[in-house]
Formats: C-alpha cells, sequence, structure tokens
C-alpha cells in the first residue's frame, strides 16, 4: 500500500503521580505506563509521488497540549489520524519512548487503535525492520542498536539543524522537535534514495515557504528558521543536486574534416 501523508511526532511526559510517587520517580526513570502525557507535537504532510521517488509537502504544524485529564483526548486524536489516513510514522527513538507511551497510556483510557493493527501484521506499524509504516530514525542510523546511541540533538546538530538542547523531543515545545525530526527524515530519505535530491530539496524548499509565512504570529519558528539558515555547516538546507547528464550536440557544433584540414 502507498502511503498518501507522513505524520511525524514528538511526545512531552511527566510522571504519574497516581501511580509513583515523586521521590521514586526521581530515583528510578518512570517505565512507559507510568508516564503521563501532556504534549503531543505533530507534523503532518502529503507524500507526492514523483516517479520512483517522493516529495513531501507540508499540511499541518501543531502541538496538541494537555492539562490533567486531557490526556485521553491527545491520545485519541493520535489514533484518529492514524486510522484517517494511515501514514508513515516518524519518530526519533519511537520504538523504546513514544510508541511505548501512546500504546500504554490508551490501556488505561480504554482506547481502541483500528488501523495501526489493521496493516501487514508482519510488516506493519510493528515490525522494527520496515520504515515505511513506522520509521524510529534513532534506531535506523544506530543500525538497530549495533552503533553508540544518537541523542536528537547531536544529530540535528551534526547536519546544520537547530537540534533540540533541553531533551529528546521529550520537552515543551514540540514544533520545534517534530521540527528537526522531520529535516533528519529529509536527509536520511534522499541518502536511503527514498526521494531524489531534487525532491529533498524542493520539500525543504516547501518547509521554508510555511514558516517564512508565520514568523510574525509564531516567532519560535521564526527563532528555528534563523537559526537554522545561519547555519556553518556543510548543506545545512539544500543537498547537491546531481549535474545534467550531457545530451547529443547539435550537427552545426561539429566541425567538418574540410574546415581543419589542409
Amino acid at each position: 500500500m502507498q502511503q498518501t501523508h507522513l505524520l511525524v511526532c514528538a511526545l512531552q511526559t511527566v510522571p504519574d503521580a497516581a501511580l509513583l510517587s515523586e521521590e521514586i520517580a526521581l530515583e528510578y526513570p518512570p517505565k512507559p505506563i507510568q508516564q503521563r502525557i501532556v504534549g503531543l507535537g505533530l507534523l503532518l504532510a502529503a507524500i507526492q509521488p514523483e516517479g520512483q521517488y517522493e516529495r513531501y509537502e507540508l499540511r499541518r504544524l501543531y502541538t496538541l497540549g494537555s492539562e490533567q485529564g486531557e490526556e485521553r483526548e491527545i491520545l485519541a486524536e493520535f489514533w484518529r489520524l492514524i486510522d484517517r489516513h494511515r501514514p508513515r510514522v516518524v519518530t526519533w527513538n519511537g520504538r523504546r519512548f513514544a510508541l511505548p507511551v501512546l500504546k500504554q497510556r490508551s490501556l488505561l483510557h480504554g482506547l481502541a487503535a483500528l488501523n495501526w493493527h489493521r496493516t501487514d501484521p508482519r510488516f506493519g506499524y510493528d515490525y522494527r525492520y520496515n520504515p515505511g509504516w513506522h520509521c524510529d530514525l534513532a534506531d535506523l542510523l544506530t543500525d538497530y542498536g549495533a552503533s553508540p546511541p544518537l541523542s536528537l540533538h547531536e544529530a540535528a546538530t551534526a547536519i546544520g539543524l537547530p537540534g533540540q538542547p533541553e531533551g529528546d523531543g521529550n520537552e515543551p515545545d514540540g514544533e520545534r522537535a517534530v521540527l528537526n525530526i522531520y529535516l533528519l527524515y529529509l536527509r536520511w530519505a534522499c541518502f536511503s534514495t527514498r526521494i531524489g535530491a531534487r525532491d529533498h530539496n524542493a520539500s525543504v524548499a516547501n518547509l521554508l515557504e510555511q514558516l517564512e509565512s508565520v514568523r510574525e504570529t509564531q516567532p519560535r519558528l521564526g527563532n528555528f528558521l534563523d537559526v537554522w539558515q545561519a547555519s556553518r555547516q556543510p548543506c545545512p538546507l539544500y543537498v547537491p543536486e546531481p549535474e545534467p547528464e550531457p545530451g547529443p550536440q547539435p550537427l552545426e557544433s561539429h566541425l567538418r574534416s574540410e574546415d581543419v584540414l589542409p
């Protein structure tokens, strides 16, 4: 099945005081089911087929916030997006953090995830080695744990992005987190030839245009854009595009033998 949308997500959580005391939470990292969701950053992009490649167009960038008692609505909206679009989900460290939290906290609220479990049971969302449904970039870029762990901030700043200085997507500015993840995904998709260089650059240009259009009303996104564009890394925005193949020259461009021979 060819997906039509890309969904990038990043969670913000706090220890659930109803399940463990503050002292225990400080001494031992809470397990997924013990973490209450207080924010979910989301980026939805349309996937445009480009021959054998893909191109992406931003459709929506937003954060679902939560006060005490609103966690159920955040979870329900996430599963509604999955049911409506059957998107390719992109996360950073999603298999170890975001998805276990989303699944286990959904048990608390009696929610169902229809299409998450109706994809191919072998190669669907829960299959680790198929980035076509769930692409966990932290898992992919470390060769599924074979190389040392890499933080979102480390990976993002290495290629010239503003990064995530306060954590790995688990912090209040969910939009900043998903922007870093989305742009890392574009670079990985280009490297893995899911998209071509021109498709990568067109997708970046689309995002730049969208961020520029909301600079005045959303200063945080304007700041993200400024820091990104000021980077001195080799290619923080666009990747080099291949030179066109030389075609046949017109006949008049060839010299005749009688023009050069005595």
